[in-house]
């Protein structure tokens, strides 16, 4: 079994972070992985996006042109995937920072505000993309929560460990928002 993602936004959201996360978490669950960012020039603010390829055999490519799970976490993002999922995959898309709109009838859309949620319940935006992976966790159901949880003790560094706590929170709220609100 071989799936897909795609995790996308701008500089500054911590887009590669959580596709490190994602791809440390299949790794740590015995899977064949690679793990693929692309950003632009640009040092805050620009596009940013990552690919994560899981397989239980070998990989077959790096970066697929359509995904079974994209997560997009502004406006832009959304915009440049929709077209890119595959039929039948989903999208999440951050519904605090691009507009709830569904344009095509063959895949699933999960709006959660997840900006929102992250400035509301844990007092700080930077939690959106962890906050995000909780989301995906429970809409992919390929990666448990613990296992993303022993992920962010490989991927964040020693000086920043005092952050794993909230980023566990973080990854707790997505993936028991209720998303049935939308």
């Amino acid at each position: 079994m071989e799936k897909d993602f795609i995790i996308a936004g701008f500089g500054g959201q911590g887009v590669l972070l959580a596709g490190e996360v994602l791809a440390n978490a299949f790794m740590l669950d015995d899977k064949n992985v690679t793990w693929y960012p692309s950003y632009g020039a640009e040092m805050r603010g620009g596009t940013v996006n990552c690919s994560v390829v899981m397989s239980d055999t070998e990989v077959s490519a790096v970066q697929k042109a359509k995904a079974e799970f994209i997560t997009v976490l502004n406006q832009a993002s959304f915009d440049k995937f929709v077209s890119c999922v595959k039929k039948g995959g989903s999208i999440i898309v951050n519904s605090s920072l691009a507009a709830i709109k569904k344009t095509r009838e063959d895949i699933n859309y999960i709006f959660v505000p997840i900006t929102k949620l992250a400035q509301e319940k844990l007092g700080n935006i930077k939690m959106a993309n962890i906050l995000a992976l909780g989301v995906l966790s429970r809409v992919s159901k390929l990666v448990s929560l613990e296992t993303l949880e022993k992920a962010l003790y490989t991927v964040i560094p020693p000086h920043r460990a005092n952050l794993i706590p909230k980023n566990i929170e973080a990854l707790k709220l997505g993936y028991e928002y209720d998303l049935l609100k939308v």
